[in-house]
């Protein structure tokens, strides 16, 4: 067989094969099950509970004043015009009070409230606050009403095991402790101090757990870079309080900034503070001096970042965190698929990949 004729002959043969393996598309399993149908979702599952028809979820976050939660708003919506396009009808509730800043006791008051709808068929909460949601799981597995919770995670709640938890693991705010310790070596920093404002007192052990595990990866890499001059200051281990309050803690920063004038290094470990620290650099006019990096995204952040007064935040792809836990009750209900936990990671940006980043979440509202 000469050369030509076996490729042509191979080039045959591919296209066979790959013919073949489209042609081939598995509609059937052993047992003679048929995928297609078997996808489909239980007629029943729409009287779930309350059996009138349409699955009522709620999902709640502890913000929606500052932007953060918008893209987990959609998140779910996406999710529940997806399962009712299947046949499926879901009714969403978008609940969470208006504040800018974490108000918890508005938030427990409302998931409270929405236990007393006779509708309620699921329900997906937020947990910032360890320890403070015990009655509201055990009114809701009483009332036979399956939770998840996403974003902030409380190990303490009853029946942890059995709920279903969507978000970040506080660990990923080591990227941008990272991200810190390189800006402070690219501007050839040797000496001064990092800080680490939190609002300790608000309670939010997964917030509280991100300055922990920034600050560690700051020691460790000013440490590795031989930098002895650099001193990391985050209070008591968890950041230096600002703001007990929810109110805004940008003057809070300045003046840590204006007290501390040896500071080159600032990280915000959430959508409250790390705008605050933006902002204070942007009063100060130290952009120049300062290395500011936080954790979340939201337009303020996008702002700050354009135009050099934070260097980069971390998103947590907050549309993954209201997308699955709304999946994740349906297939409870639907199929009584058990908790599956879902890791959401974060993504750091900064100036350079900021326009690439804006182009895709200004239509998509991923982050």
């Amino acid at each position: 067989m000469g050369p030509r004729i076996l490729v042509s002959f191979l080039t045959g043969l591919v296209v066979i094969l790959l013919s073949l393996s489209v042609n081939a598309q598995l509609s059937e399993g052993p047992g003679g099950i048929n995928f297609d149908e078997a996808a489909k979702v239980d007629p029943g599952s729409k009287n779930f509970h309350t059996n009138d028809g349409v699955l009522t979820l709620a999902i709640i976050t502890h913000t929606a004043g500052n932007g953060f939660f918008n893209p987990t708003y959609i998140g779910a919506t996406a999710a529940a015009q997806m399962f009712t396009a299947a046949g499926l009808p879901i009714n969403l509730l978008r609940l969470g009070p208006p504040d800018a800043n974490d108000n918890i006791p508005a938030t427990i008051a409302i998931i409270n409230q929405v236990l007393t709808d006779p509708k309620l068929d699921g329900l997906a909460i937020t947990t910032p606050q360890v320890g403070a949601y015990a009655d509201i799981i055990h009114k809701a597995f009483e009332l036979g009403i399956p939770v998840v919770t996403f974003n902030s995670y409380d190990p303490t709640i009853p029946f942890r095991n059995q709920i279903s938890h969507t978000g970040q693991d506080a660990s990923a705010a080591a990227i941008g402790g990272e991200a810190l310790v390189q800006c402070l070596l690219e501007n050839k920093v040797t000496k001064g101090t990092v800080l680490f404002p939190n609002s300790t007192t608000l309670g939010n052990i997964e917030v509280n757990n991100r300055v922990v595990h920034a600050a560690r990866a700051v020691r460790d890499g000013l440490a590795k870079a031989g930098l002895k001059g650099i001193k990391v200051d985050d209070g008591q281990g968890i950041g230096v309080d600002v703001r007990p309050s929810t109110a805004d803690a940008t003057q809070d920063i300045v003046n840590l900034i204006q007290s501390t004038p040896d500071v080159v290094g600032l990280f915000g470990p959430n959508g409250s503070i790390t705008p605050a620290v933006g902002n204070a650099v942007r009063i100060t006019q130290k952009k120049e001096t300062i290395c500011s990096f936080g954790f979340d995204l939201g337009p303020a952040q996008l702002d700050l970042i354009s135009t050099g007064d934070l260097d980069g935040s971390l998103g947590q792809q907050p549309f993954l965190q209201g997308f699955w836990p709304i999946a994740q009750l349906v297939l409870q209900i639907d199929r009584g698929v058990s908790a599956a936990n879902l890791d959401t990671r974060a993504e750091l940006v900064t100036k350079a990949n900021l326009a690439s980043f804006q182009q895709f979440v200004k239509t998509r509202f991923t982050n």
